[in-house]
């Protein structure tokens, strides 16, 4: 097990990666200050894995809430179930949260804590790998609204994070895929040497290897370890974890949500940061059919929805919240393992990219 610290003074916690981790109830329970848990998971993960968790917790008062699975859920309607049974067992404010799933239970369990008597305990067990390694830490947690992708939320730092490798052995080829999407973007924004790992290293973890696989998470979760500890709120840096995102949210919300995973999204949106970065003359063609063919080797869409024209993609990429009255901001690449901060764009080259690249 390999256990990595994310540095935010009192706000601090860990981050316990490895495998079989589950088996070990004192990681779980040694951030658990009183009687009363809640568990929030979905119903594709519960009979996999909620009675592992429960028989940890033989010696707690455990309530639990079992959401629908799937990015469509992800609403305040949803959120309120949880709302509904803490209040019905008058948990109290000493009182833990155990989110218990994907991102999509990650974001809501961690926004119905901070809410909650205005914040208790809260605890992630990433069940993705795209939640192992991108999600679950740093503390956003929100829900959607049909005008815009987790435009409703809160930053709220969980008291641990336990990813336990072996859960991926269940996970569906699809969303290990989405899950490297997010891998490959910290070897973009900011570590080379990682990117040049994966373009080695792609077979070996779509075929789960299992060292490939414990050394992608524990790169990937030092590199945002490192980000949120210098940043926590996004105010600098952090910033450019959400390379791809502005148009991959786009995608997201235009398609409906659910119709593309967040990863597959990501990728076609930093496919299309890569062209604009392009275009803006940082990025060459080889760097660009680099990046393009290794989301490609990750079995990961790379092209957007035809549905979605120019104009369509513009007007939702006004709702973002790195923009600023009323002007698109977008994280772009100066070279492979560098991203910017959020730079404006001119219009005329951002319509280039919306216009000119492929539409699947």
């Amino acid at each position: 097990m390999k256990v990595l610290q994310v540095e935010l003074g009192e706000r601090s916690y860990p981050i316990y990666i490895g495998s079989d981790l589950l088996s070990q109830p004192e990681l779980l329970t040694q951030h658990i200050k009183a009687k009363q848990v809640l568990i929030v998971t979905n119903t594709t993960i519960a009979p996999l894995y909620l009675a592992t968790v429960l028989e940890s917790l033989h010696d707690y008062c455990v309530e639990t809430v079992i959401l629908p699975d799937g990015e469509q859920y992800k609403t305040l309607d949803t959120i309120t179930q949880i709302f509904d049974t803490l209040l019905a067992a008058k948990f109290s404010r000493n009182s833990t949260l155990i989110a218990l799933g994907g991102g999509v239970i990650g974001d809501m369990g961690g926004f119905a804590a901070a809410c909650y008597q205005r914040g208790i305990r809260f605890l992630q067990i990433p069940t993705t790998l795209l939640a192992q390694v991108d999600s679950s830490v740093g503390g956003k947690t929100g829900v959607n609204h049909p005008l815009g992708k987790n435009m409703i939320g809160a930053f709220y730092q969980p008291h641990c994070v336990i990813a336990d490798a072996s859960v991926l052995d269940t996970l569906d080829d699809r969303q290990l895929a989405a899950g490297l999407a997010e891998v490959i973007k910290y070897g973009l924004i900011r570590d080379a040497e990682f990117f040049a790992w994966l373009e080695n290293n792609m077979p070996a973890l779509l075929a789960r290897d299992k060292t490939a696989l414990a050394y992608a998470i524990e790169q990937s979760c030092l590199n945002k370890a490192q980000v949120v500890t210098e940043d926590e709120t996004e105010t600098g840096v952090r910033a450019t974890l959400n390379l791809g995102h502005t148009f991959g949210h786009a995608i997201e919300t235009g398609s409906g949500y659910g119709h593309y995973l967040h990863g597959e999204a990501v990728a076609i949106g930093t496919c299309q940061a890569a062209d604009l970065s392009r275009r803006k003359g940082w990025l060459t063609d080889a760097d660009v059919n680099r990046i393009i063919t290794l989301f490609e080797q990750a079995k990961l869409p790379t092209v957007p929805p035809k549905a979605l024209d120019s104009d369509r993609f513009l007007e939702l990429m006004a709702v973002d919240k790195k923009n600023i009255d009323g002007q698109i901001r977008l994280i772009l690449l100066e070279k492979i393992g560098l991203a910017t901060l959020p730079v404006y764009v001119e219009l005329a080259l951002l319509e280039m990219t919306l216009k000119s690249y492929g539409r699947a």
